[in-house]
């Protein structure tokens, strides 16, 4: 699998699947969630209540729709919110695995991810960088491209430099 590493809007990439950063409930939110939300129109949130009516735990990943995307799925996967005390590194990485499992399932070849838990939910940028890249390489899969869509040039010099 190629990593590539992009600045700007997750909801405007080319790919199979955009991951989503999104809470438990799974109705929207803001950051990422809201802007995938608004991107993909009123289609997720109803594919969100229909297919996950109690939402999603923490660490894991499902898919619904991506809407109005020009993407064909949603990756949904809920990260720890480190502000709320939950500061176990491995429910991070599992949102990455479970991503690209969820993406094998749907037949899925190329990904675009956010950096998951590292903007409202308080995770250290440089460790959800590492955390991310480390996953990413050793997560077997058919998806051929995972592109990390840095949201600013802060965040997409620390993604470069680390991959």
């Amino acid at each position: 699998m190629r990593i590539e590493v992009v600045e700007g809007d997750i909801t405007q990439q080319d790919v199979d699947a955009v991951v989503n950063a999104a809470n438990r409930a799974m109705r929207g939110g803001a950051g990422v969630d809201g802007a995938i939300h608004r991107a993909g129109g009123p289609e997720v949130l109803d594919d969100c209540r229909r297919r996950f009516p109690h939402g999603l735990a923490t660490g894991d990943a499902g898919w619904t729709t991506a809407g109005r995307m020009s993407a064909r799925w949603v990756i949904h996967v809920v990260g720890p919110n480190r502000n709320a005390g939950e500061t176990d590194r491995t429910l991070l990485t599992s949102c990455y695995r479970r991503a690209l499992e969820v993406a094998d399932e749907l037949g899925a070849r190329s990904i675009a991810f956010p950096l998951i838990s590292a903007g409202a939910y308080g995770w250290p940028r440089e460790d959800a960088v590492d955390a991310a890249l480390e996953t990413l390489r050793a997560t077997p899969t058919q998806v051929e491209v995972a592109r990390m869509v840095a949201f600013g040039e802060a965040v997409h010099q620390l993604i470069a430099a680390r991959l």
